[in-house]
């Protein structure tokens, strides 16, 4: 888990989430979700066979990096 700050100044923690079903090959994906309340993003399309191979690369990612995929996952996210 990691928390950054996106270009607003909002507080998100970026974690691993994991798909349901036997197959493991992309199994763990990107979840934002913002600290001060509200719906949280998948990036389904980031994607990884393990949990620790994603936990490693969430650790080593740059704040920039993780707004950058924080902005592309907001575009993608269906208008409710």
């Amino acid at each position: 888990m990691r928390e950054f700050q996106d270009e607003a100044g909002h507080r998100w923690t970026a974690t691993v989430g994991q798909r349901e079903g036997t197959d493991y090959k992309g199994a763990f994906f990107f979840v934002m979700t913002p600290l001060e309340g509200g719906e949280s993003v998948e990036l389904r399309d980031v994607q990884w066979n393990t949990e620790r191979t994603a936990q490693r690369t969430l650790t080593t990612m740059s704040e920039v990096e993780l707004r950058r995929r924080l902005r592309s996952a907001r575009g993608r996210a269906p208008v409710r």
